[in-house]
């Protein structure tokens, strides 16, 4: 219930608010970092299903019928909480790490399309994608507080 409280928190921010409150023209992606923290202090299993929804959230705020988030959040979410489960530790800096390698995975799958299909040049997307994550990144620090909480929380009620 939590967690769906946080997704949906998270999704108004990232697509309801922020794109009316751009900062050079860029909107950080919230989602994302959001299923990350949740993968990294709470493991694969609720990491996945948390990475899920957010990946449809986000699909649906980018009107993105491909459902190209989806499958990326949930395999991020997945892959982080089995190595978060296994050999990483469970910090503010892994989480860090962590998002800043799902927020630059993000940014490639936005590239992609258009550096294919489009011809848009490379210089132009590499700027802007660098300039998003960046952006974006700025926003772990807000997140990981509640997704702190919500793995003590967890860890509480599991123990």
């Amino acid at each position: 219930m939590l967690h769906a409280l946080l997704l949906m928190i998270v999704y108004v921010f990232q697509g309801m608010i922020f794109p009316y409150f751009r900062l050079f023209g860029f909107a950080p992606l919230l989602l994302p970092i959001a299923s990350t923290g949740v993968s990294v202090y709470e493991g694969r299993y609720t990491g996945g299903i948390v990475g899920i929804f957010a990946g449809i959230l986000c699909d649906v705020s980018f009107n993105n019928p491909a459902g190209v988030f989806t499958v990326t959040l949930t395999i991020a979410g997945l892959l982080t909480g089995a190595l978060a489960d296994t050999v990483m530790t469970r910090s503010f800096a892994t989480f860090v790490i962590c998002s800043a390698a799902v927020l630059t995975l993000c940014a490639v799958i936005q590239v992609f399309p258009l550096l294919f299909f489009r011809s848009v040049p490379l210089q132009l997307l590499l700027a802007t994608a660098i300039r998003q994550t960046v952006y974006s990144i700025i926003f772990v620090f807000p997140i990981w507080f509640f997704v702190r909480a919500l793995g003590k929380r967890a860890q509480r009620i599991s123990s």
